[in-house]
């Protein structure tokens, strides 16, 4: 495609007519101090930050907005910084998964609402990375991802924590009696010592690297540690780049096609990615055009082992990763499962983008033919419990676990499970398979990451440490164990999760992809004709917007209505 000229320009509708509407417009920007050399003939970039005070793995955003700024006045464009919704992990309730289609709704309504040529999507916190991507994506205006970099690595008594890992391993532990109140106030002064997402290879370092993968990101730079000075360095290149990008009109669905995603895929069980990936990149393709099914994720994990030996499935922490080689050396290691002709925002392809890469620990990303474990970084199971799916991780579970047949001990939801689990009288054994139901989009609402049921407190004094675990929620990237996940369709829907029942015996068999309720068919049917769905939590609001536009797990959990349906994004009039 031709370069554009200074005409051609989407920003050149608001700026560039001699009418009344334009003087408009130009003359507010004078009002905020800009002179017409500054915006004239020049593309004009939006920088979407969801920086806040309430989301601690963007607390860094203010310095890298301007240094994108920067970078953008150095290659002759034009920045202008709007704020969009910040999704923080750590303090929305029930989860910040109800908001990531409401973030990717703003996110699109923004870029078109506003005059911009490009834009730069700033994230890193879990959800924001899908949410901007996918905002983006049914714009499909020229758009790069910066990512927010994981933290620097914790420490306690000289041992290296990892977010989220560590919490859930010493939270046993202290549950078990096995750990005092000072040193756990000790581990919660010394687990997150910096700004960044989480350092473990959660949700967050997860989906940056496949955002990389994808080609939307400057190469390498989803490695880099938040503080880095090469951070700050890589937000002016961020700047930099984008200015040529609006110039050549390199939007998000000119790079993500079907073979780009299944980069991310490869890319995702190589790095024994968060579970979590899975209903991203399934909703992240569908504004793409692009279908995706657990199936595709199912086959990558049969051909490729996890290669890199981060936490919670390793040993190390991602600042270790980047030390290593990052990203690139990683996908450097696989170049033969990828396709490396996929073009990039860099105007290269993704072959081209790794030219130099090397690996610089190769205990910390591991060669194919000494991976971290036998399995693939992601399972999917099917069976008469989960007729559409669910997944699990096999890495973070005890091997003894991924094959078993156990008595299911059910709660009705996240309430019930937590006023009872540790209650002696219930008689829970290792054996026993914990279910949970209404944990899924509809149910909790949200498919929170409640997945990582707890163990009860008498068995964890007895030394338990992983038991079988079922439900429709998601789990957090950072956790562990043997948790099957995302069980569709869910039980608020009158999903086969929903009618099992206290010592219904399940077998789970992870090798072999089975999933299954022995429970015959019949009195499944009757089981369903008894069953009653609870009542609607929302009446109005975007509660009431969620309930009845979200699908299900296997569909990647987003909005009916923002599906691509091939018509593109509306431009605004401008009278």
């Amino acid at each position: 495609m031709p370069r554009l000229t200074p005409d051609q320009l989407r920003s050149a509708r608001w700026f560039a007519p001699d009418d009344q509407r334009s003087f408009g417009h130009r003359s507010r920007l004078k009002q905020m101090g800009f002179d017409t050399d500054d915006f004239k003939g020049k593309p004009t970039i939006g920088i979407l930050n969801t920086w806040s005070e309430v989301n601690n793995c963007h607390t860094h955003f203010r310095d890298r907005a301007e240094e994108v700024k920067r970078g953008v006045w150095q290659a002759g464009g034009f920045p202008l910084e709007v704020p969009v919704m910040s999704l923080s992990e750590s303090f929305m309730k029930p989860t910040s998964m109800v908001y990531r289609n409401l973030l990717a709704l703003e996110t699109e309504e923004t870029i078109r609402c506003y005059p911009f040529d490009a834009v730069v999507l700033m994230g890193g916190c879990d959800k924001t990375v899908p949410a901007l991507i996918m905002g983006a994506t049914s714009a499909d205006v020229p758009a790069i991802f910066l990512p927010s970099g994981p933290m620097l690595k914790g420490c306690w008594k000289g041992e290296t924590l990892g977010s989220g890992t560590d919490m859930w391993k010493y939270w046993a532990e202290k549950q078990a009696g096995n750990f005092c109140d000072d040193s756990w106030a000790q581990l919660e002064d010394g687990i997150a010592r910096s700004a960044g997402h989480c350092m473990t290879m959660g949700t967050a370092s997860t989906m940056t690297a496949i955002a990389e993968a994808l080609g939307l990101c400057l190469p390498g730079s989803t490695s880099i540690p938040a503080v880095h000075s090469t951070h700050a360095r890589m937000a002016s290149a961020v700047g930099r780049q984008v200015v040529e990008m609006a110039w050549e009109n390199i939007t998000p669905k000119s790079i993500l096609t079907s073979e780009a995603f299944r980069n991310g895929i490869v890319t995702d069980m190589a790095l024994g990615g968060s579970t979590n990936a899975i209903i991203h990149l399934i909703a992240m393709a569908g504004r793409a055009g692009v279908k995706l099914t657990l199936e595709d994720f199912d086959k990558v994990s049969q051909k490729l082992s996890v290669i890199a030996n981060i936490r919670p499935c390793g040993e190390y922490v991602m600042e270790d990763f980047y030390d290593a080689g990052g990203i690139l050396a990683l996908l450097e290691q696989i170049r033969d499962h990828l396709d490396l002709d996929c073009k990039t925002v860099t105007g290269k392809t993704l072959g081209e983008n790794l030219e130099g890469a090397e690996v610089i620990d190769d205990d910390v990303i591991r060669p194919l033919n000494r991976p971290v474990g036998k399995a693939g970084g992601t399972f999917v199971l099917k069976g008469n419990l989960a007729p559409d799916g669910a997944v699990i991780k096999p890495t973070a579970a005890e091997e003894r676990l991924l094959q078993h047949r156990g008595p299911a001990a059910v709660f009705a939801d996240y309430g019930d499970l937590k006023a009872r689990i540790d209650d002696p009288a219930l008689g829970l054994t290792p054996e026993h398979i914990i279910v949970l139901q209404h944990a899924g989009p509809i149910g909790a609402p949200g498919i929170p990451e409640w997945g990582m049921l707890p163990i009860p407190k008498y068995l964890l004094e007895q030394g338990v440490r992983d038991m079988l675990r079922i439900s429709d929620a998601r789990m957090s990237g950072t956790s562990y164990g043997a948790c099957v996940l995302h069980v569709s369709p869910e039980s608020a829907i009158g999903g086969p999760l929903a009618l099992v029942k206290d010592g219904d015996l399940i077998e789970v068999d992870v090798e072999n992809r089975k999933l299954h309720l022995n429970v015959s068919d019949e009195k499944l049917a009757s089981r369903k004709a008894e069953w009653k769905p609870r009542e609607t939590q929302f009446s109005r609001g975007y509660g009431k917007l969620y309930a009845e536009e979200i699908t299900q797990a296997h569909e990647g959990c987003d909005f009916r209505f923002l599906h691509d349906d091939g018509s593109g994004m509306v431009e605004p009039k401008i009278y």
